[in-house]
């Protein structure tokens, strides 16, 4: 499937880049930590070193090259991409009140009290939350899996959380509306089901269903054939089984491919975390990005909107150290500032590991994972099936790998 490149040709040492190979073999495959893995490791738009390991099926059926994973967060840079589209049509502005397209939050207020057993008080007054507040994860919006508070609690049980069953994206409106917020807007940061409200607003704004948008204005235009809501019945063969972290012990299966709900038609369409991807097309996406918004003649976004996404909106320039509320996201705190749908890096030794200033990412809850690099023209793609993504430090240590095999750097 992938041509690749002579690694001197892309500044990279061969010797080194197998180490990768031997590396996730060793510590994740042969030891049953990961039943499979794909990485495809690009620079310039041209892969530099692809593998793949394992099994696609807890059958036994063999892995392949165009096996298909559930990205799960992954979704989220391809939601915030949409919603910047229709920003740079004006449809929207990014400082617009959220109310704009949903009246339903008109009444949003901080939590002051009660949950549980209890219902809610009177929630407190607050400034309105703004479109860059979902863009940035500091809406005061939550998920239901992070189980600290009584927020939490009622977003589990409401099961709001990677939502595709029979609830419809108006109904999950008026649910978030009825549920108060963690904190006031722009005040915090705290991963949560915002870009999930972002992809209804695409909705809204256009009158498609979110995966009607993303076909006509990403994948369609990117040959991104194999990504979408739901796999069709000439692709089912190639759903990879997900599996679920037991300490101590092998993954357990929680979603067989042959039965797996990704087979029938969602009801709703998550843009935090519904979509099905191959690391080919995801490859596709990384690659538009890392070319400031195009790729082979198609525009997907203008060069200074990418800039403005991945600036770090954080206030004050901080990083996720002082800013967040959450105990999981996708992204490590130190170093790391947060733009319109992107972790990026903003402080480089802060991070404690090789990155470049500017260098933006982001992961799936099965440990999928993606990073661009603008400095030095690398993309990374990783794909496996294992939940949650906080299992393994699998990231930081395919980081180090790479970037520990290139020999001529562009800083």
């Amino acid at each position: 499937m992938f041509e690749v490149s002579d690694p001197f040709d892309l500044g990279f040492d061969r010797g080194r880049l197998a180490r990768i190979d031997d590396f996730l073999d060793k510590h994740y495959v042969a030891t049953g930590r990961l039943k499979n893995a794909q990485l495809l490791v690009s620079r310039n738009g041209q892969p530099v070193h692809y593998a793949h390991f394992g099994k696609l099926r807890d059958d036994g059926t063999d892995m392949r090259e165009d096996a298909l994973f559930r990205i799960a967060s992954m979704t989220k840079p391809i939601t915030s991409i949409a919603f910047m589209q229709l920003v740079e049509q004006c449809e929207i502005a990014v400082d617009d009140p959220v109310m704009r397209v949903f009246p339903e939050f008109a009444d949003l207020g901080v939590y002051n009290g009660g949950g549980g057993s209890l219902p809610f008080g009177p929630a407190k007054h607050c400034k309105p939350m703004r479109f860059v507040d979902l863009l940035s994860h500091t809406s005061g919006l939550t998920y239901g899996f992070q189980n600290r508070s009584s927020i939490d609690a009622a977003y589990r049980k409401a099961k709001l959380d990677l939502a595709r069953g029979q609830i419809t994206s108006d109904d999950y409106v008026r649910t978030i509306a009825s549920i108060p917020l963690e904190f006031e807007p722009g005040s915090q940061w705290n991963y949560s089901v915002a870009t999930d409200v972002l992809g209804i607003a695409v909705e809204r704004l256009t009158g498609k269903m979110l995966g009607e948008y993303f076909e006509e204005n990403i994948f369609a235009p990117l040959g991104m054939t194999d990504t979408g809501f739901d796999v069709s019945a000439d692709r089912a063969d190639r759903l990879a089984d997900a599996y679920g972290y037991r300490p101590g012990k092998e993954p357990r299966l929680i979603d067989r491919a042959t039965e797996s709900d990704f087979l029938g038609k969602a009801a709703f369409h998550s843009g935090g975390g519904g979509l099905v991807s191959s690391i080919a097309d995801y490859n596709r996406f990384c690659t538009m990005l890392l070319n400031k918004g195009e790729l082979d003649g198609s525009r997907i976004v203008a060069p200074k909107t990418l800039d403005l996404m991945t600036s770090n909106h954080l206030p004050g320039g901080a990083d996720l150290t002082e800013m967040s509320q959450s105990l999981f996201s996708e992204a490590n705190n130190a170093g790391t500032g947060f733009g319109l749908g992107f972790a990026m890096v903003i402080d480089p030794a802060k991070t404690l590991m090789p990155a470049s200033l500017g260098e933006f990412y982001w992961g799936g809850a099965y440990s999928t994972a993606f990073f661009v690099d603008p400095v030095e023209r690398i993309t990374m793609v990783f794909m496996t099936q294992l939940y949650p993504s906080s299992t393994y430090p699998i990231r930081r240590q395919l980081k180090t790998l790479i970037y520990s095999a290139l020999t001529q750097s562009n800083a």
